[in-house]
């Protein structure tokens, strides 16, 4: 049940980030799924492949090693997809009125 619960979680968090990012600039995109990447898809994401990966090992510390692998390594690639919209400059293209 859980795991269900964290799918449709991870799931509807994708979807809002689509909407978000849907027609923006890139700058706004990267900006959007930074965010989302840090605190919704590294958590739930490596939360499930953890317990998933636990449960078929049968050992609990199989899955706290893969977690603690997991997620700060997609977190840490949520904050450079974030820093990446923060600082990139304008298209030039763009005009602004």
């Amino acid at each position: 049940m859980a795991i269900a619960v964290a799918i449709i979680i991870l799931l509807v968090a994708l979807a809002i980030a689509y909407q978000l990012s849907e027609s923006k600039s890139k700058k706004r995109k990267y900006i959007v799924w930074g965010i989302t990447t840090m605190l919704a898809i590294a958590p739930l994401f490596s939360w499930l492949i953890s317990i998933t990966y636990a449960s078929v090992e049968g050992s609990g510390w199989a899955g706290v090693a893969l977690i603690s692998i997991m997620f700060p390594i997609i977190f840490l690639v949520g904050l450079v997809i974030l820093l990446v919209g923060i600082f990139r400059k304008k298209d030039p293209k763009t005009i602004e009125k």
